[in-house]
């Protein structure tokens, strides 16, 4: 039987929502949508989805790291954007930048609002570690 990890990042949300930020099954991790959040300041770069999407892949890439995983492990990516035909190429050129060997099946999907109006994109991960 496969032992449950469970990864916190110590986020306010985590609590209050009832979630983590990743968790571990055997050779599978599921990484919660992530946002585009300075771990240091709490802040998201306002109005930039480049600099939000580029930062979501950084915590995820973080806290895969502390599960014994890569970016390059990550096989399915999910994008959600408050304004999708305005952001897409903007929070793609980031993902494609992450991606460029080992490239995910990926979902971009525009959503009405984020829990905080200056928080532009969000971001899940799952990942199939190798034998």
């Amino acid at each position: 039987m496969s032992t449950r990890q469970d990864l916190s990042t110590g986020s306010k949300w985590e609590p209050i929502i009832g979630y983590c930020r990743a968790v571990k099954i055997g050779n599978s991790i599921f990484v919660s949508g992530t946002t585009g959040t300075d771990p240091a300041t709490g802040q998201v770069a306002k109005g930039d989805v480049y600099a939000q999407a580029k930062q979501a892949l950084a915590n995820i890439t973080a806290a895969l790291a502390k599960l014994g995983a890569t970016h390059n492990d990550i096989v399915r990516t999910r994008i959600y954007l408050v304004d999708v035909k305005r952001d897409w190429e903007q929070a793609s050129k980031a993902h494609g930048e992450l991606f460029t060997t080992s490239r995910p099946a990926t979902s971009l999907v525009g959503v009405a609002a984020l829990i905080d109006d200056d928080m532009l994109v969000e971001i899940e991960a799952d990942v199939v570690l190798s034998a």
